[in-house]
């Protein structure tokens, strides 16, 4: 009897996490569509995404007709093999999956005059090189707390925003904009134009984030910690920051 009522537990248990395990599958798999027509059908539909996989070998009609629509909706369009593709799809994917966005993205140039309009001081975030999507949770949520009005990334280079980055943001990414961009250099020009500086956090600059007035329209930029904030950027922000820390460590995390 003891064995028998052993055996049905460990049963139980198996039961349990085969089920949660499917589960988590069923919510990664939330976001993804894949196959010709589905795909391309929800991209002219209106239908956000973070990026299109095609998989590599594949030419022809089809392929033109991809491209150039990925192109007029300003979807990431990559080439992959197909084994990276059966990591996301077990059925027929045809070659092709789309990965539907979780939050809806927006524009800086919408976003920055309704900041003025609610006569409230812009502060911005801009992320140059961030791709880790827990990191990226976990900035967004220190920006919500700290009153940051939106967050630029790149259209390309930029983590994806998918369950895992939703659920470390603690709910932030559902509260602050978040801004896809094609070039962040153009997304500068317009800042500057607007009135609103742009400073840059750099291991180099001599000037502490202590010392910057945010009392005045403004958008920090902060970039990998493999490479930093692209040089270019460097060169047309107007003040350089660090933040202050004991020798023990090399950098701060991101968020």
């Amino acid at each position: 009897m003891f064995y028998r009522l052993v055996v049905q537990m460990l049963l139980e248990q198996l039961n349990n996490q085969a089920i949660k395990q499917s589960n988590n599958n069923n919510r990664m798999n939330d976001n993804v569509i894949y196959g010709r027509h589905p795909v391309v059908d929800a991209i002219r539909a209106g239908q956000q995404f973070d990026k299109v996989m095609l998989q590599e070998g594949i030419r022809g009609e089809f392929e033109k007709m991809l491209r150039s629509t990925c192109r007029e909706f300003d979807i990431q369009l990559q080439v992959v093999p197909k084994t990276r593709l059966n990591r996301f799809v077990k059925g027929n994917h045809q070659g092709i999956i789309g990965f539907t966005s979780l939050i809806e993205y927006q524009h800086i140039e919408n976003v920055l005059p309704l900041i003025f309009e609610n006569s409230e001081t812009p502060l911005i975030l801009i992320l140059d090189g961030i791709t880790d999507v827990r990191n990226f949770g976990a900035i967004a949520r220190t920006a919500e707390v700290a009153g940051v009005h939106a967050i630029v990334i790149p259209q390309k280079g930029a983590a994806l925003i998918n369950a895992d980055a939703i659920k470390t943001s603690a709910g932030a990414l559902s509260k602050i904009p978040v801004c896809r961009e094609k070039s962040l250099f153009n997304v500068i020009d317009f800042l500057h134009n607007s009135g609103v500086e742009v400073f840059v956090s750099s291991l180099e600059s001599t000037d502490y984030i202590y010392d910057v007035d945010f009392k005045n329209p403004m958008a920090l930029v902060i970039g990998s910690e493999d490479n930093g904030v692209h040089p270019k950027i460097m060169k047309i922000a107007d003040k350089q920051f660090t933040i202050p820390q004991m020798e023990t460590t090399d950098s701060l995390n991101f968020s």
